[in-house]
């Protein structure tokens, strides 16, 4: 098969037989792509140099051509072009489905890139807000709803089951009014690779879910001559549905001041969230029961999370630290 017709239905097969999102399979077809486009100029080189009477264009590019050493020198171009070691990381883990996939529908008789290693992505932890900085967003948020506004009344169920649940945003935009379940403070979310979960949030939450629901929906959805669907839980000013970006937006808004690094995005309360719940003495596993996590080690960053934030307070309040 020829790479790049290959490279298509490889990202076909992850979208309808993984289930994977829609921005993976556009970061796989990427990092693939610019392997083809690799091959095609060495290729492209090596028929100039052995040409002598002006260079042919070389033929497409078969996926049985591709070998361990192409894979590495693409990596090591990759490396000398400064990519990022996050980066490198995804190239290798695309092109390994890649040759993998090639092998089990047969169109490889070799996996080319079983042996392929790239460097590890360096981990950084992720921003984390205190307690304290939790509570002055929710207090702010609480001041700016009390007169009724039903944007005000949204935003606050918004960060409120953010906060409360540790969901994605892309999960929370996607819930549906049906989802919320009221009488088990639990929302059915729809999580990575299509895979359905249930994850519980608190009184306060619920309360600002309630306040939203019966005070500032009907408003929302009433506004939109037409809802595009009005199942959606959370409804932009013109009643159609939130979209990420607002929603990123709103949290920029309300951590522009807050110290502290990292991203300002809706992870940062999901990162919270986890950390808080560490903190509190949760089991490492019903953590990733709620984060969704398909393994156990990418929970485990909330650990050193929670002994960064020990060893700060041991720091500054211990007499002998």
């Amino acid at each position: 098969m020829e790479l790049r017709s290959a490279i298509e239905a490889f990202a076909r097969h992850l979208t309808v037989d993984r289930g994977f999102s829609a921005h993976t399979v556009r970061a796989y077809r990427g990092d693939l792509s610019d392997l083809a486009d690799f091959v095609e100029q060495r290729a492209l080189a090596a028929t100039e140099a052995a040409a002598e009477e002006g260079p042919d264009a070389p033929g497409p590019i078969d996926v049985r051509e591709l070998d361990l050493e192409t894979l590495r020198d693409w990596l090591w171009r990759g490396s000398n072009a400064g990519l990022a070691k996050s980066s490198l990381s995804r190239h290798s883990a695309a092109v390994r489905g890649f040759t993998r996939w090639l092998v089990t529908t047969g169109e490889a008789s070799v996996d080319a890139a079983a042996r392929l290693k790239a460097p590890r992505p360096e981990q950084h932890l992720p921003r984390v807000l205190t307690r304290g900085q939790m509570t002055g967003i929710f207090d702010g948020l609480a001041a700016r709803s009390e007169g009724g506004d039903a944007v005000a009344l949204r935003d606050h169920a918004i960060i409120e089951l953010l906060y409360a649940s540790a969901m994605r945003v892309s999960e929370l935009t996607g819930l549906r009014v049906g989802d919320i379940d009221r009488s088990r403070l639990t929302a059915r979310v729809l999580g990575k690779g299509g895979k359905e979960r249930v994850v519980p949030f608190g009184v306060p939450a619920a309360h600002a879910l309630d306040r939203y629901l019966v005070d500032a929906r009907p408003t929302l959805l009433a506004n939109g001559a037409t809802a595009s669907d009005p199942g959606i839980l959370f409804l932009n000013s013109r009643g159609a549905a939130m979209n990420t970006r607002s929603v990123y937006e709103l949290v920029a808004e309300l951590l522009h001041e807050l110290p502290g690094s990292g991203p300002s995005g809706p992870h940062a309360f999901r990162h919270t969230a986890a950390t808080h719940l560490l903190d509190g003495g949760a089991d490492l596993r019903a953590v990733q029961e709620i984060l969704g996590h398909a393994s156990l080690s990418t929970t485990q960053i909330y650990t050193h999370v929670s002994a960064e934030r020990l060893k700060q307070s041991y720091a500054a309040a211990h007499p002998r630290a």
